[in-house]
């Protein structure tokens, strides 16, 4: 299912989001190949979708997010990270992460998976465990 993320004079973009059921939950996957996320209001178009067919968990890659967002001064990650918080939609961000230089991003990184809200994994198979953790269709 295709889903307007935002109208650009004389183009279209298109945000292609699928859903995994695992354990009762509705996890929504971004599978677009471009990037989709250049603003907050990007995340929060994303958020309103994915609610829309209930799902409260987002996996997204790192080619989907505007580089700025891995630029920590710019402010942009705290600004998306925030309102995923606010709206308490987990979100998991797939990506190779391990040689990253800048150490504020590296602290921000291990900081964000420490507390599970968000999470920066280096695999789809990875973001779906770490959605998952401590829920099951019994719980």
């Amino acid at each position: 299912m295709d889903w307007p993320v935002k109208q650009l004079p004389n183009e279209d973009i298109y945000m292609n989001l699928e859903y995994r059921q695992i354990n009762g939950l509705n996890i929504a996957v971004a599978v677009a190949t471009h990037r989709i996320i250049n603003e907050t209001q990007d995340a929060l178009d994303l958020m309103a979708d994915a609610n829309y067919q209930g799902a409260g968990r987002i996996i997204l890659f790192e080619h989907q997010l505007a580089p700025e967002f891995f630029d920590l001064k710019s402010g942009m990650a705290g600004e998306i990270l925030q309102k995923f918080s606010t709206y308490r939609v987990k979100l998991a961000i797939v990506g190779n992460f391990s040689n990253v230089q800048s150490k504020p991003l590296r602290d921000f990184i291990r900081e964000s998976n420490r507390y599970g809200h968000v999470n920066f994994t280096g695999s789809e198979e990875e973001a779906l465990e770490k959605l998952t953790i401590g829920h099951s269709e019994l719980s």
